[in-house]
C-alpha cells in the first residue's frame, strides 16, 4: 500500500501562494479601473491605458514554456520566490513613475509584473496536487485561484476610492497614486519574505496515491518535450485548450474595458464602474469555492464545466442587453449572475486538465491553458475595444457572446477520461512515465515504497 499524509504546513502553503497571487492581480486592474484617470496624469490615450493591463497577456505567451520547465526542472519552491520578488520588484519600479512624462517607466514596471504573473497563474493546480489530498484538491486549488480573483475585486474597488479624478490639480493626483503604489510595493515585499519563509518543494509524505506514483519514479524517466507532446496529442486537451482560452480571454477583455463600458452609459460612475467590477469577481469568487467543493464531492468534472459554461453564456446576454437601460441597479445585479459564472470556471478548467493530463505535469497543462487564455484575451480586448469605441459596448459583447457559444460546443465534444481520480481510487493500473523532477528536499527518516500493481 501507499502510505499518504497530511501536512499542516498545506494551509500556510496556500495562503501565502494566495496572498502575493492577489497583490499581482491588484496590480493588473490598478490601471484599468482607472483608465481615465492615467490617461489624463501621463497624458496619453486610452489605447496606451489599456496596455498597461494587456502586457500581461503579452507577457505570457512567449515566456509560459520557459516558466513550466523551470517549474518541473527547479521545483515548486524556487518557482514561488520568482513569482513573489518579481511582483515586488515591479511594486517599487511603479513608485518611481509618480510624474506625468513618465509613461514609459510605469509601462516597464508593469511588464515586471507581468513576467511575475507567469511564475504565478500555473501554480494553483500543482500547489493543489502536491500538498492536498484527495477529497479536497479541487478545493484547495479554487482557493488558490481564489487569491487572484480576489486581488482583482480589490483592484476594482480600492484605487477609485484612492485615487478620485481631479484633472484640475495633478499634483494631488500624484500624491493619490502615490499612496496606492508605495502601500502595493511594501505589502509585495513583506510577502516575498513569508514566501521564503512557508514554501517547501513538497510535504514529507505524499497526499494521495497518484503523488506517491509520481514522486517515486526516478527522475531520468521525465522529459519536458515528450510531455509537451503528449499534451498536444491528447484531443480532450486541445479542446479544453481552445474553450478555457475563449471563456478566460472573455473575463479578461470584459475586467479591462469594464470602465469604458459603464462611463459610455453613466458618465462620471467611475466609483460604480469599481463597485460593479468588484461585485462580478466577489460572485465569482464564491462561484469558484461552490464549484471546488462540488468537484471534490462529485468528480463530475464534465457535466459541471458544461453547465457553467452555458450559464456564463447567458449571464453575458443578459448583461449585454441590459447595460444601456439607465439603471445601475441593474447592472450591478447582472454583472454578478455573470461574474458567478464566469470566474467560477476558472478552478474548473485546471483540474479538469489535470485529470484528463495525468500523468502529465499539472503546472506544464496548467501553464499551456493560461497561455491560450492570454492570446484570446489580447485578440478580444483589442477588438471588443474597437467595437466599443467605434460602436458600442453591445456591439464588443455580442462579439463575445458569439465566440462563448462556440466554446460551448467545443466543451460538448471532450470526452470526460478522469485518469488521476481512477488512480487514487485504485481502479487504473498505470505506467507512469511522466513525472516532474523533484527539487533537493530534506532526508527523510521513512522512504515510500510501492508495493502494489501501480
Amino acid at each position: 500500500r501507499l502510505e499518504t499524509r497530511l501536512s499542516r504546513r498545506r494551509l500556510a502553503v496556500l495562503a501565502v501562494f494566495s496572498c502575493y497571487s492577489l497583490v499581482n492581480a491588484f496590480q493588473w486592474i490598478q490601471y484599468s479601473i482607472l483608465s481615465n484617470v492615467f490617461a489624463g496624469f501621463y497624458g496619453v490615450s486610452f489605447t496606451q491605458i489599456d496596455w498597461l493591463s494587456m502586457v500581461y497577456m503579452v507577457a505570457y505567451v512567449p515566456l509560459i514554456l520557459p516558466a513550466t520547465w523551470l517549474l518541473d526542472a527547479r521545483g515548486l519552491r524556487l518557482t514561488a520566490l520568482l513569482g513573489a520578488g518579481l511582483n515586488a520588484l515591479g511594486a517599487w519600479l511603479k513608485c518611481g513613475s509618480l510624474a506625468p512624462q513618465r509613461y514609459p517607466l510605469t509601462l516597464a514596471a508593469q511588464a515586471v509584473c507581468a513576467v511575475a504573473q507567469v511564475f504565478i497563474l500555473g501554480l494553483p493546480s500543482r500547489i493543489a496536487s502536491v500538498w492536498f489530498g484527495p477529497t479536497e484538491v479541487s478545493t484547495a486549488c479554487a482557493v488558490a485561484v481564489l487569491g487572484n480573483q480576489l486581488g482583482t475585486a480589490i483592484g476594482f474597488l480600492l484605487p477609485p476610492v484612492l485615487v478620485p479624478n481631479t484633472p484640475n490639480d495633478i499634483d494631488l493626483m500624484a500624491h493619490n497614486i502615490g499612496i496606492m503604489f508605495y502601500g502595493t510595493a511594501i505589502v509585495s515585499t513583506l510577502l516575498f519574505f513569508l514566501t521564503g519563509v512557508v514554501f517547501e518543494e513538497k510535504p514529507k509524505y505524499p497526499p494521495s496515491h497518484s503523488q506517491a506514483v509520481l514522486q517515486n519514479k526516478p527522475p531520468e524517466d521525465y522529459s519536458y518535450k515528450q510531455s509537451i507532446i503528449n499534451l498536444f496529442k491528447n484531443i480532450p486537451f486541445i479542446l479544453l485548450l481552445i474553450s478555457y482560452g475563449i471563456m478566460t480571454g472573455a473575463f479578461y477583455s470584459v475586467s479591462t474595458l469594464l470602465n469604458q463600458m459603464i462611463v459610455t452609459h453613466y458618465e462620471g460612475e467611475e466609483v460604480n464602474a469599481g463597485r460593479i467590477g468588484l461585485t462580478l469577481v466577489v460572485a465569482g469568487m464564491v462561484g469558484s469555492i461552490i464549484c471546488g467543493l462540488w468537484l471534490d464531492y462529485t468528480k463530475t468534472y464534465k457535466q459541471t464545466t458544461l453547465i457553467v459554461y452555458i450559464l456564463s453564456f447567458i449571464g453575458l446576454l443578459v448583461f449585454t442587453f441590459t447595460l444601456d437601460l439607465g439603471y445601475l441597479i441593474v447592472v450591478f445585479v447582472t454583472g454578478g449572475v455573470l461574474g458567478f459564472f464566469m470566474t467560477g470556471y476558472l478552478p474548473l478548467g485546471f483540474e479538469f486538465a489535470v485529470e484528463i493530463t495525468y500523468p502529465e505535469s499539472e503546472g506544464t497543462s496548467s501553464g499551456l491553458l493560461n497561455a491560450s487564455a492570454q492570446i484570446f484575451g489580447i485578440v478580444f480586448t483589442l477588438v471588443q475595444g474597437k467595437l466599443t469605441t467605434d460602436y458600442s459596448p453591445r456591439a464588443g459583447n455580442i462579439f463575445l457572446c458569439a465566440w462563448i457559444f462556440v466554446g460551448i460546443i467545443l466543451t460538448a465534444l471532450i470526452k470526460s477520461d478522469l485518469r488521476r481520480h481512477n488512480v487514487n481510487s485504485g481502479i487504473m493500473n498505470l505506467d507512469v512515465k511522466a513525472v516532474p523532477v523533484d527539487s533537493p528536499v530534506e532526508p527523510e527518516s521513512t522512504t515510500l515504497k510501492i508495493q502494489s500493481a501501480l
